[in-house]
């Protein structure tokens, strides 16, 4: 740990002075800890990162800039699950199978943030959005690799095991531990669930200091989901995967209430294509929607915001009609090991840096505590998909927004992206399942439901039925538990009911 004085010299020689300006009003205990969170900061960096992020709020990012050079993703570097027949398709699935068996494959959650915006003070992943079976975000996720790896097994004869690497942060770490331990892992080895944290950096005034959010606590943030690649390296986690013999990892984020852990068909497009970079996404829902396209700028792939489009470029449609700028990002994500390693070592620090205006608490000069309701704070983050620029063999994925994406980001009220929302494409999911397996629904007081085949992400479905990860990873095995089944709604289909049915056969 750095002394006080070597503290001191950094903060004055990064014009971050006022740091120390309530010292003396420490106790012995806080003047400690404030040493020690002090002496875990790149005081070096931290001239640069202020200044940076100073300059980085009065720039303009209304942005044509990007716009003027952009072209969307060639068609032999797309593969579609809408587009693709059932030979590609299958094709695809069966190496992914071959990968995940031989032990290749992992899955790498980004769940630094908490639920703030849903109203609750703990991580995202543990909320539940009200299904029948109260499972949160967190079990899902984890019986979907318990399924994978047993499909992956009884295809090939093997004992595999697709490891779980969770990157949290200083806000979520402790409360994910504790919730995974009580929780018993939801059946997954703990030693195949790595959780690690990603650093935090200090949040800035709009002139460039440090924010204080009490007196001998500076206010700090996430560095973003684009933090992960010097995560990897400050804990080690790319010598835990090459340990494992992991080659192939399946990035996501945390709030995707029907993400497809280690997708075989997604990891077996891009082995097959030789990718080092891939990222699933779906097809825009019109054009002016506020998520950001994967394209090529000046020859290079990346993400451009919606906001970097001008009107005339995202409303056009190529001779069939279609949007050119369509494929909206997600946050699904492949990545060979070997690319990830390339990128920690040698590109995480040319990192494009984002700007997040927020409202920052903190201590005024007379030490009083301020909750200002204006922005008055930045907050420095770079995105996890800022690395498609250094893929060699870059390819993206269409898939089925309505079976593959339903982000939960806001408290119920919101328009879009709820707990109700979410809730409602995973349902209307599972009512899909349920039909094309020849199932048909009563309702509570035994009356037949007609069925509706078509029901969209964002409407309840007819009747309500569960399928546990445990029973179908997505869709696949229901024909002998619920062809020809009249069920009767709510219906929850979990690993006890299924053999219940098994056994009535």
């Amino acid at each position: 740990m750095l002394s006080f004085e070597e503290i001191k010299s950094s903060l004055e020689h990064a014009g971050q002075s006022h740091v120390l300006q309530f010292w003396s009003e420490l106790s012995g205990d806080d003047k400690n800890t404030f040493l020690v969170e002090l002496s875990q900061l790149d005081l070096n960096e931290l001239r640069e990162h202020c200044e940076r992020a100073a300059e980085s709020a009065k720039a303009d990012h209304s942005a044509t800039a990007a716009d003027q050079q952009i072209e969307p993703v060639s068609s032999e570097f797309i593969g579609s699950i809408r587009k693709s027949d059932h030979t590609a398709l299958t094709g695809w699935e069966n190496e992914g199978f071959l990968q995940i068996s031989q032990n290749r494959v992992a899955v790498l959650l980004l769940a630094g943030g908490q639920g703030t915006r849903l109203g609750v003070s703990y991580p995202k992943g543990m909320y539940n959005v009200g299904l029948p079976s109260s499972k949160t975000l967190y079990q899902i996720q984890a019986e979907r690799i318990c399924k994978i790896q047993e499909l992956a097994n009884a295809k090939h004869g093997s004992k595999c095991t697709v490891p779980w690497y969770i990157m949290t942060s200083e806000f979520t770490l402790d409360p994910t531990k504790k919730f995974f331990q009580e929780k018993k892992y939801f059946g997954l080895d703990p030693s195949d669930v790595v959780m690690f944290e990603q650093r935090m950096i200090p949040a800035v005034t709009f002139d460039g200091k440090v924010i204080l959010q009490d007196k001998g606590k500076i206010a700090m943030a996430p560095d973003g989901n684009g933090g992960l690649y010097r995560a990897l390296v400050d804990n080690k986690v790319l010598e835990n995967m090459e340990e494992r013999g992991v080659e192939y990892l399946h990035v996501y984020c945390v709030d995707n209430i029907l993400v497809k852990m280690a997708d075989p068909i997604f990891i077996g497009f891009c082995v097959s294509k030789g990718a080092d970079c891939g990222a699933k996404v779906v097809e825009k829902a019109y054009p002016a929607e506020p998520v950001g396209v994967v394209c090529k700028v000046k020859g290079v792939y990346q993400v451009v915001e919606y906001s970097e489009l001008r009107p005339e470029t995202a409303e056009q449609r190529d001779p069939g009609g279609e949007l050119v700028y369509s494929a909206g990002n997600i946050c699904n994500h492949f990545f060979t090991r070997p690319f990830l390693n390339e990128v920690a070592q040698k590109f995480q620090g040319q990192l494009k840096q984002h700007v997040a205006l927020k409202k920052v608490p903190f201590v005024d000069r007379e030490g009083n505590l301020v909750k200002p309701t204006q922005p008055n704070g930045i907050k420095m983050e770079k995105f996890v998909f800022d690395v498609f620029q250094f893929s060699r063999k870059f390819v993206a994925f269409e898939v089925l927004r309505e079976e593959e994406f339903s982000p939960l980001k806001n408290a119920d009220g919101a328009p879009l992206d709820t707990p109700t929302t979410a809730r409602q494409s995973l349902l209307a999911q599972h009512y899909r399942w349920a039909m094309a397996a020849g199932a048909s629904f009563l309702d509570a007081q035994g009356k037949s439901l007609p069925p509706r085949p078509r029901v969209t992400r964002d409407e309840d479905p007819p009747a309500v039925c569960e399928i546990s990860p445990l029973v179908s990873f997505f869709g696949e095995g229901l024909e002998q538990l619920l062809g020809q089944k009249v069920l009767t709604t709510p219906f929850l289909l979990d690993e006890n009911r299924a053999k219940e049915l098994l056994q009535a056969q």
